[in-house]
């Protein structure tokens, strides 16, 4: 029998006990740490380098060709190749942790929303029953409330709440169905918390259902990046592993359950005062939430299992609320458009724009959303891997030690989450620094970095130092050198890296015109462009457009519009109104699946090329 031993993690400290074989994703999973796999696993893309310091633990032939000889000679290993054998200690760098202070979006875009919710509290004083008066306990709560059905949990509660409160107990119903008793008046404890899924962040909101106030609020990484940082290496999960599904399941169930824990210890309410709870999210997140297999997500024609809102008890997926509690999943498009751009529609009324619209929401996927003549396009583009730090040979999540802005003055100046040395770059610092390299004529029209020697003669010296020469020919830019960096390495952007951009910008620019082009339009006609999402509301707007990542528009039309996703969700939590009207919407868009488009491949290729010159004017500051 194998005996398990000792894997310590620097430069933390913290141990666990493992397998002979197990592999050191899932032993650093068990001590607590969540390791960047944007691969999903594949030992492609080497986000989750870790050293072994002493102990064994053999390089597989994937370790060795992505990382080479040299570097698994000294002690170099991917976290998802590597298997341990025996007794180890292995450094986790804080590049290859998911960062647990990632930025994430959690304010949405406000406004106000009539609180007219499905659940209801009502204080009932019956007094004791008389004799003579053959009703039951049912019948005579039944009178004072409307026409419904009773839960067998209500029932069961009722004879006890009735007689330790004197007979004065309060009724808990959601639409016309009672689905608690409680002792004595609690009437005015009454919860519900709005959940935003996304594929990379979790947002809940605990809502006081009589006021409509904000009463907290908890946001996290989803832990499902572990398996993959794209719905597609989850779903593959799903379609190749058993278990799979329940795996990827149980991983969201358990960060939704410690935030429901979190909001109602920062209300300080009890849990079982929390009777609906609202999600939105894409379509693969709320399958996988809900345990509904994913699988033919990932083969063409892509078929949701479902479209229509789904409702079910909050003991049907085990979440620390009161068991009866309504749990409600937003409804579907179609394909990758899911619950979430439902609730972005509803949050920002998109559907009611006077002049055309369009609803961008720049996350891990990209989904947009064009309202113009009467109709509602909406479709969904791979655009996520670049923008969160994946692919990028120096890339990284909007964490501490991420270089998240860049400006030219002189030379290239760069601001870094924390206020610490830079450990890599972050999407929005990659827009930023394509831009500017761009306005700088640095980069051409087809996205090549330029020599030293091409480049305009009015380019500053100091950003000309800036350009070297790689082993293979092509010029790289560097941002910081060995000295200024967190990891004693220069933190270079590649030309490799240009292109991984071009390749996210190329496939929204080409969503965007090809739902402009169904409706004859062009990008001048649009009255708004709305950007939402965890990222697209850290980008600046001059900068995106100036790579041709949105319209060339004035900004003055690009606006803000928070975590709509969340806020939409809240809409429908506190009212049955705007759960109708999403329920409406979803059926009134139009999914327009690009994987058949016979236009988009011409689209997406123009669309890589880099615009001439911004042709909309200044932005001003942002």
């Amino acid at each position: 029998m194998s005996h398990e031993f000792r894997i310590v993690f620097e430069p933390s400290g913290r141990s666990v006990f493992a397998l002979p074989g197990t592999v050191v994703l899932e032993a650093a999973a068990r001590a607590g740490f969540i390791i960047q796999t944007p691969c999903g696993g594949n030992g492609t893309c080497g986000k989750c380098l870790v050293n072994v310091r002493s102990g064994k633990c053999p390089p597989t032939d994937a370790e060795i060709r992505a990382l080479g000889v040299e570097r698994v000679a000294e002690g170099c290993r991917l976290a998802c190749q590597a298997r341990l054998t025996g007794p180890a200690t292995i450094e986790i760098p804080d590049s290859s942790l998911f960062g647990a202070q990632q930025q994430i979006l959690t304010a949405d875009s406000g406004g106000p929303v009539a609180v007219v919710p499905r659940v209801r509290k009502h204080y009932i004083a019956l007094g004791p029953p008389k004799m003579g008066e053959p009703l039951s306990d049912l019948e005579r709560l039944r009178r004072r409330l409307p026409e419904g059905a009773t839960r067998l949990a209500a029932l069961r509660t009722l004879p006890g709440a009735l007689r330790r409160s004197g007979f004065a107990v309060t009724a808990v119903e959601v639409d016309g169905e009672l689905i608690a008793v409680e002792a004595g008046d609690t009437s005015s404890q009454c919860y519900g918390v709005a959940f935003d899924i996304g594929s990379t962040t979790l947002v809940g909101t605990l809502v006081n259902l009589i006021t409509g106030a904000d009463l907290a609020l908890a946001s996290r990484v989803n832990p499902q990046t572990s398996f993959g940082d794209d719905v597609v290496s989850r779903i593959q999960l799903c379609r190749t592993e058993p278990g799979g599904l329940a795996r990827l399941q149980g991983a969201v169930l358990e960060a939704v359950n410690k935030m429901l824990d979190e909001v109602a210890r920062k209300a300080d309410v009890s849990r079982q005062n929390i009777y609906e709870v609202v999600f939105a999210g894409n379509t693969t997140m709320q399958q996988i939430l809900c345990g509904v297999d994913p699988s033919a997500l990932g083969e063409i024609p892509f078929i949701p299992a479902f479209r229509n809102a789904v409702e079910m008890r909050a003991s049907d997926l085990g979440l620390h609320t009161y068991p009866e509690a309504c749990v409600h999943v937003f409804a579907q498009i179609g394909g990758f458009v899911g619950g979430d751009t439902v609730a972005g529609i509803i949050a920002t009324r998109l559907d009611e724009a006077v002049e055309p619209a369009l609803l961008v929401d720049i996350g891990t996927n990209g989904e947009i959303v064009l309202a113009a003549k009467g109709r509602m396009l909406a479709t969904s583009v791979a655009a996520g891997p670049a923008f969160e730090g994946a692919r990028i040979v120096n890339g990284m999540r909007a964490a501490p030690g991420a270089i998240e802005k860049v400006i030219v003055n002189g030379d290239l100046k760069m601001n870094v989450i924390g206020n610490v040395k830079p450990a890599g770059l972050c999407g929005t610092g990659l827009i930023d620094a394509a831009a500017e390299l761009l306005r700088l004529g640095v980069l051409d029209t087809t996205g090549r970095i330029l020599a030293p020697e091409e480049a305009p003669a009015s380019l500053p010296d100091p950003i000309k130092r800036r350009l070297i020469r790689g082993h293979g020919g092509e010029f790289s830019v560097l941002l910081a050198g060995p000295s200024e960096s967190a990891t004693g390495q220069p933190l270079l952007l590649y030309q490799r890296d240009i292109r991984e951009l071009q390749l996210a910008c190329g496939a929204i620019r080409a969503g965007i015109n090809i739902l402009l082009g169904m409706l004859n339009l062009k990008p001048g006609d649009l009255g708004s462009v709305l950007l939402a999402g965890a990222f697209g509301n850290f980008i600046r707007r001059s900068n995106a457009r100036r790579i041709g990542m949105l319209p060339a528009i004035p900004c003055s039309r690009i606006r803000f519009v928070g975590n709509a996703a969340s806020f939409g969700a809240k809409r429908a939590l506190l009212s049955r109104v705007e759960k109708d009207y999403a329920d409406r919407v979803f059926l009134s868009v139009e999914h327009v699946d690009l994987s058949i488009s016979p236009d988009f491949q011409m689209e997406f290729a123009a669309a890589m090329m880099l615009p001439e010159a911004d042709e909309a004017g200044d932005c001003g500051a942002e």
